[in-house]
């Protein structure tokens, strides 16, 4: 599934001190079923890496690998060149089904990771009011889930991960349960998350038009048993407004690429 050659993508690597994950060699069998088969792949420090690829094609057991919340039957991966055996500090999950305590406030979800590791109340709640702030959620500290729409709940989930200060953010398709104009706006904010919060986010979509927009790479994942097809970096997008990328000749240009080299395995 060889993607044709243009302009928007980059063939330049990120050298091997500038890795934050490594997945090496990566199987993982379900019983009689090859889930994912030496599959390899780099992801570059402070940047957005999507995983794209069809339905079933192994992209959350990627993530939650990566995450330490499966064991590989086969293969490593290391974060900050230390092997994963099993979750830590250095990674934060953001579900797609938010995952929020029902009984707990926002500012107490937001809290949760530290409270877990001992933090002061105090310094803790400081630390969560800060990501509360930052996206968009002023005001509602005191509210409880089934006070919030879809949306923010999202938010709340995302201000939790970044709350715990993790160095790798895992989002397993965060915004898949919002509208569309909800969805436009949390892409708009995670690409000023990734500018700012220096941070290395590995995100799980189903979306073309979504991995462009918002990644540095992007891998495509074949479907059972998953491997990588091939990288794109959309390294000229990066330097564009946001609000013009979707009307970009480039943006286009990669998005029927892409859509032209995974059609054949839509059923």
């Amino acid at each position: 599934m060889a993607m044709p050659q243009t302009n928007a993508l980059s063939e330049e690597s990120p050298s091997t001190a500038d890795i934050a994950v490594s997945a090496r060699n990566v199987s993982k069998n379900y019983d009689n079923v090859e889930a994912l088969k030496d599959l390899s792949l780099e992801f570059p420090r402070g940047q957005l890496t999507s995983l794209l690829g069809p339905s079933g094609c192994g992209k959350t057991t990627l993530l939650k690998i990566i995450a330490g919340l499966l064991e590989p039957s086969a293969g490593t991966v290391h974060v900050n060149g230390q092997a994963v055996t099993g979750p830590g500090p250095d990674r934060a999950f953001v579900f797609q089904d938010f995952a929020l305590l029902p009984w707990a406030s926002v500012i107490r979800n937001v809290a949760f990771g530290l409270e877990l590791r001992g933090v002061a109340t105090s310094e803790r709640e400081a630390i969560a009011e800060k990501y509360i702030n930052d996206v968009g959620l002023s005001g509602f500290e005191k509210s409880y889930p089934h006070e919030l729409s879809g949306g923010m709940r999202q938010r709340v989930g995302l201000a939790r991960a970044l709350s715990v200060d993790a160095d790798v953010l895992l989002m397993d398709e965060p915004f898949s349960a919002v509208d569309e104009q909800t969805r436009r706006k949390f892409q708009e904010d995670l690409l000023s998350l990734v500018a700012n919060e220096n941070k290395t986010f590995i995100f799980v979509t189903h979306s073309i038009e979504e991995a462009v927009y918002v990644s540095d790479q992007i891998a495509i994942l074949l479907p059972r048993p998953s491997r990588v097809s091939d990288i794109i970096r959309p390294t000229g997008l990066r330097e564009k407004d946001l609000t013009t990328i979707r009307r970009d000749p480039e943006y286009l240009d990669i998005v029927d690429e892409i859509w032209t080299s995974l059609k054949t395995y839509v059923e």
